[in-house]
């Protein structure tokens, strides 16, 4: 018992000669300048076919769209036919050209998609979504921008199918009473 006793003294005396825990603030001097912390290194690895290509699937409502980045001067091939033709619509060249514009790296890749299902705007929705899934594939580095916008992820809505004793998905047929 009287070892218990003794230890128990030891204890209180070396906690009582212990430095008193200096806060993180005290450390850095009033005058030091601040340095920005750089961003760490990208956790996930460069992914390159043996042509140089970064390969991505984009998918919107029923469009799937497989698309190929790779350095080059800013051309978009889509289904073998250049973006003002296949994407009439300005606005549709536009949402495809958005992962580009939030990385800075306009005019920077040559894009090559592949596109079957859905209508225009779906497909430009799938090919935006595969471009934005092969930049960060190609640079790692830019994945937390593209994230940031939302542009990875994959919009699921879908139209939804037609149920028995309706006219549409929900739609019932019109009431009669007589």
């Amino acid at each position: 018992m009287s070892d218990n006793r003794q230890s128990l003294s030891d204890l209180a005396s070396l906690t009582a000669n212990a430095p008193a825990p200096v806060a993180a603030a005290e450390t850095v001097a009033a005058d030091a300048p601040i340095a920005p912390v750089q961003p760490s290194a990208p956790l996930r690895a460069q992914e390159i076919d043996s042509l140089g290509r970064a390969y991505a699937t984009g998918r919107r409502k029923d469009a799937v769209a497989r698309v190929w980045v790779k350095p080059g001067t800013g051309k978009i091939t889509v289904n073998g036919r250049d973006q003002e033709v296949y994407f009439a619509r300005p606005t549709l060249r536009l949402v495809i050209n958005q992962p580009f514009g939030v990385t800075e790296r306009e005019g920077q890749y040559d894009v090559i998609a592949t596109v079957k299902g859905g209508g225009l705007s779906g497909q430009a929705g799938a090919v935006k979504h595969g471009i934005a899934q092969a930049l960060s594939k190609y640079e790692p580095a830019l994945r937390s921008a593209v994230k940031a916008e939302g542009f990875l992820t994959r919009d699921s809505r879908a139209v939804e199918r037609k149920k028995y004793g309706k006219a549409k998905a929900r739609r019932s047929f019109q009431f009669s009473k007589r």
